[in-house]
């Protein structure tokens, strides 16, 4: 199981002192941030993508990630999310396995559509054409991690003709991929056509929602002869507020949940909590809810939380991960119990190398085979 943290990287006005910290200041938060998370014990470390205020997540994760590689031993460095619609494949294909090099394979991938629409025309693309544009484009990626010459021809980019990109993946391995959405069942759907992992970012999102979501996944994994749906390949999101005293971790984050960008203004911070992931109280509180995501997701192998939001200063997100570090071996032991031999960890660099599982489809997703709104076999809308 994978502990780790990610980051949408919000420039947020701290609502108890009115002070909003520069675009600077918040990146280079935003390292630090990630070097605690190794210090404290953690083993994952992902970034957003995101192209507009108030955000400084970078346009481009692989800036930040290999700066952050350079300065970590351990720490794998992925992305949450990069957009696959509206970048280019050539260009992903390219930076990534750069990254893996620089990282000495510490390094994979999370791909979605993006939930920001202006962000669309921003690089040509169309919002409405969102599944189709990552179907086609995730398939152009594939292509040119595992095939040293591509002859390609497509709907949304020119044609490619006896390309190679470059550098190689490292090994001959490209990056693990997940699959990032909280609602779209073709993603899933697609996650499950490769074997590839598939990340439900549930944090604004109720339990019963993020396990049809996750069960469908895992059905059209088995579906389509990777593994029993147990084995499919998950991961999950969850945000947190430690203090030692729960009463104190309500009262201090309360001003920070009123006024945050997202959910502020919206329902109280107790009703957010009674329906969502979001913990505000002790590391015992946290511990037991976090262990309770498997009640409805299964044995999973990948645990990401948000920490460093909502105007949250530094010296407070460090101590949210001093915390973190403390209840961590408590969180890796009560995921381990009762967990079946047969359910595998998250792929890592190391174990792809030696490849275990089925071989992989070669052929393009059918429209007939993805669900849609209207299908009656899909448990997300049904």
């Amino acid at each position: 199981m994978q502990f780790g943290i990610f980051t949408v990287g919000d420039v947020t006005t701290d609502p108890t002192t009115g002070r909003t910290p520069t675009e600077h200041e918040r990146i280079k938060a935003t390292v630090e941030i990630a070097k605690k998370a190794e210090d404290v014990g953690l083993d994952v470390f992902a970034t957003g993508e995101h192209h507009n205020p108030p955000f400084v997540a970078p346009a481009g994760p692989p800036v930040l990630l290999a700066h952050i590689a350079a300065q970590t031993e351990r720490l794998l460095l992925t992305t949450s999310t990069t957009l696959i619609t509206t970048n280019d494949p050539v260009r992903l294909a390219e930076d990534y396995a750069y990254l893996q090099h620089l990282s000495d394979g510490r390094t994979d991938l999370m791909l979605g559509r993006g939930n920001t629409g202006p962000v669309y025309p921003w690089f040509g693309e169309d919002i409405r054409q969102g599944v189709p544009l990552t179907v086609e484009k995730y398939g152009l990626l594939r292509r040119l991690w595992r095939e040293e010459s591509v002859d390609w021809e497509g709907k949304f980019r020119t044609p490619l003709t006896d390309f190679t990109s470059t550098p190689r993946p490292l090994d001959g391995i490209p990056p693990f991929v997940w699959h990032g959405s909280i609602r779209t069942p073709e993603i899933a759907e697609l996650a499950a056509y490769y074997g590839d992992g598939f990340f439900s970012n549930h944090i604004f999102w109720p339990a019963s929602h993020t396990r049809q979501m996750v069960q469908l996944y895992r059905q059209r994994f088995e579906h389509y002869g990777h593994g029993t749906a147990a084995q499919a390949i998950v991961g999950l999101g969850g945000q947190f507020f430690m203090r030692r005293n729960s009463q104190d971790a309500v009262r201090e984050f309360r001003p920070y949940f009123d006024n945050a960008p997202v959910y502020g203004h919206g329902p109280s911070m107790e009703e957010f909590t009674s329906a969502t992931p979001l913990t505000v109280g002790s590391p015992q509180e946290v511990l037991e809810k976090t262990l309770g995501f498997r009640e409805y997701a299964g044995d999973y192998q990948r645990q990401l939380f948000l920490l460093d939001h909502a105007g949250l200063p530094l010296k407070t997100v460090l101590e949210q991960l001093d915390l973190l570090g403390e209840i961590l071996p408590d969180l890796r032991k009560g995921f381990a119990e009762g967990r079946p031999a047969d359910v595998p960890d998250a792929p890592t660099h190391a174990s792809l190398i030696k490849p275990t599982s089925p071989a992989e489809p070669t052929s393009p997703v059918e429209p007939s085979e993805r669900p849609s709104a209207s299908s009656s076999r899909n448990p997300v809308t049904s």
